[in-house]
């Protein structure tokens, strides 16, 4: 069986074409971690590793670190399962979000090592770092002559039929990009035996322990670290803190430094657009009026907006903006944080200090907190996300007795 060619005509194709998706039912699934794939990745990494254009973006330079063979290996041991015979599920649609330029390539690599061949439809915004990798699976594809059919990125406008057509022959459907973007897509149809991952809209949040922070000596470096979490991602990304909880007996003295080392680090290297500051003041206005004893902090300009609350609600997230908006709260129990993150929309929590005094919070049964990760580390991708084990999930197991 080939796919409808006039649909698919309709499609711009970054990596592959036409033909190949005409016959994508035709691929055979792989063993996941196959040799080849494992070997085609590492050749994508050693391409970006050595381009002068990838150095000037992080999270391309992250992705290459990623995929490299050694990386790979420790994630094959890691989810190398021994309880029957393992393949891909088949064919894997991806919908990548829009926002965030190196996503798509992760939820690619994904259904790659697992053994699936992958349709994946990228941002409709020519971010620099889509090309750049685009550009780098074609060159290497040129040597992986086996790999063309498990490889296929697209871009096409908002449109249904294209949508029903991918859908109709997709084994797993994995959508990134919110809950408006996953209820478009649920109006396409699957297959009785094929599934669905869907990441929705997701917020995050930071726990400092501010006798821990004040004792640590390279400053600078927490705050490069908080700046790859939040505005490197213009705090678009889920994982991005949004909520700044304080601990500990130092609270004011860490404040005080912690931001003003931010602010410093943020002055030098943020493109900032004067919307943005507007739409910052107005959130923070909109949350004053609506809960008594928010006090919105002193701040020299809008680079950083931060909101002092009184207290945690289950409706603080619905006043949530971006762009170096933050709220904060001074945190005697972490049990205070339930109302928070009690809501399955809570993704990651980022911490410096004892993880451990967390237990207490994931415990107590919320149904929020996928992610407990170091300050620096929430945008580090991994086979577990959001909850879902990938590798069980876009595998099937064949039972021999």
């Amino acid at each position: 069986m080939q796919l409808n060619s006039d649909i698919l005509n309709k499609v711009q194709y970054l990596v592959g074409s036409a033909e190949i998706a005409c016959n994508l039912l035709s691929v055979a699934a792989k063993v996941p971690f196959d040799d080849e794939i494992v070997e085609f990745l590492n050749d994508v990494s050693r391409e970006l590793m050595k381009n002068g254009e990838s150095k000037a973006y992080s999270d391309v330079v992250t992705f290459g670190f990623w995929i490299r063979k050694g990386s790979v290996l420790k994630l094959k041991e890691r989810f190398n399962e021994n309880d029957g015979i393992h393949l891909g599920k088949g064919v894997v649609f991806h919908i990548a979000p829009s926002n965030v330029p190196v996503n798509f390539a992760y939820s690619l690599v994904s259904g790659l090592l697992c053994g699936n061949s992958n349709v994946v439809r990228v941002p409709s915004k020519e971010f620099p770092q889509v090309k750049i990798i685009m550009e780098t699976f074609n060159k290497v594809l040129e040597s992986h002559e086996a790999m063309k059919p498990y490889v296929l990125c697209v871009r096409y406008d908002r449109d249904k039929e294209i949508n029903d057509l991918f859908s109709s022959v997709a084994d797993m459907r994995v959508v990134w990009g919110g809950d408006q973007t996953i209820a478009e897509l649920r109006k396409s149809p699957l297959l009785p035996r094929s599934g669905e991952i869907t990441f929705a809209d997701r917020y995050s949040l930071a726990v400092i322990d501010s006798d821990s922070y004040i004792v640590i000596e390279d400053k600078n470096r927490i705050a490069d670290d908080f700046y790859n979490d939040t505005f490197f991602s213009d705090q678009n990304a889920c994982t991005s803190p949004r909520v700044i909880v304080w601990t500990g007996r130092r609270i004011d003295e860490a404040k005080e430094a912690f931001w003003n080392t931010e602010h410093t680090l943020v002055k030098s290297k943020y493109t900032f657009q004067p919307i943005q500051g507007v739409n910052k003041l107005t959130q923070s206005y909109m949350i004053a009026v609506a809960e008594p004893g928010v006090i919105i902090e002193e701040h020299s300009d809008n680079l950083i907006v931060r909101v002092k609350v009184p207290k945690i609600t289950d409706y603080l997230m619905d006043y949530r903006d971006n762009s170096g908006y933050f709220y904060e709260y001074d945190c005697k129990d972490v049990l205070d944080l339930i109302p928070l993150v009690n809501d399955k929309r809570c993704q990651t929590i980022a911490y410096i200090g004892d993880k451990g005094t967390l237990l207490p919070l994931i415990k107590s049964g919320v149904k929020g907190i996928d992610r407990v990760v170091p300050m620096g580390k929430t945008m580090d991708f991994d086979l577990i996300w959001d909850g879902y084990n990938l590798p069980t999930m876009l595998t099937r197991t064949i039972v021999m007795s």
